[in-house]
């Protein structure tokens, strides 16, 4: 079964600096029918205006992930960390026990439009975390690309939690498969262009559950960007 989650039926926020949409509960916004999908609490999708950003904030025991659309987004964190992240790379977060970080627009000029994702670690308590890949522009052209996994399997980032996360750019009329274990369910984001995932349509923004069905196919109806989420 696959249930669609429009975009336009996500939480929104505009402060001026930040555009902000929430897939699921999140801050201010709740809802009681989207509050996490397994371990998948957080998709934002973030949009920071040229020289804003987050000042230094705090999280605990969460895998936090980001992924950058367009632009760059500069991060600093209490473990002392600074680094810079670019489409193409993933950066990773374990909270653990504690931590403080701070993400600001690397351009002056320019908007920098990323999403953030948080999923439950498998266990509270780790030791804090950072690391950050580069997935070559080719590795993500025209099929799904291993980003993120429990044990960092083809130099993805790693998760403490059983959670493997694809991301893909595909043409118009390429398409992207895979199989979904039994026993597991999958979890598709549509970050840019339009889809079709198994048959359903699907625009910038949308998301869709997949729960018993045995795998996936996805075809661009135009130039696209996609995660795909197998989740324990």
């Amino acid at each position: 079964m696959i249930t669609l989650r429009p975009a336009g039926a996500r939480g929104h926020f505009d402060f001026g600096w930040l555009d902000t949409r929430h897939t699921f509960s999140f801050g201010e916004y709740f809802d009681p029918d989207h509050q996490q999908f397994h371990a998948l609490r957080v998709i934002n999708e973030d949009r920071v205006q040229a020289g804003k950003g987050f000042g230094t904030h705090g999280h605990r025991d969460m895998e936090i992930l980001t992924w950058v659309l367009s632009g760059a987004l500069e991060h600093r964190d209490s473990l002392g960390t600074h680094g810079v992240i670019r489409p193409g790379e993933a950066q990773v977060m374990s909270a653990g026990t504690g931590i403080r970080h701070s993400e600001f627009n690397a351009s002056a000029a320019e908007p920098v439009h990323f999403l953030q994702i948080w999923i439950l670690p498998g266990r509270q308590g780790l030791t804090p975390r950072y690391d950050q890949v580069a997935f070559p522009e080719i590795e993500l052209h025209n099929q799904l690309r291993l980003i993120a996994s429990p044990d960092g399997a083809e130099g993805s980032v790693k998760l403490f939690q059983d959670v493997k996360v694809f991301a893909a750019r595909l043409e118009a009329g390429r398409e992207a498969k895979a199989v979904i274990p039994t026993g597991r369910a999958g979890f598709v984001h549509v970050a840019k262009g339009s889809v079709t995932l198994n048959g359903t349509t699907m625009n910038a923004g949308d998301s869709a559950r997949m729960e018993g069905e045995p795998a996936l196919t996805v075809v661009a109806g135009s130039p696209s960007e996609i995660l795909f989420f197998d989740l324990a």
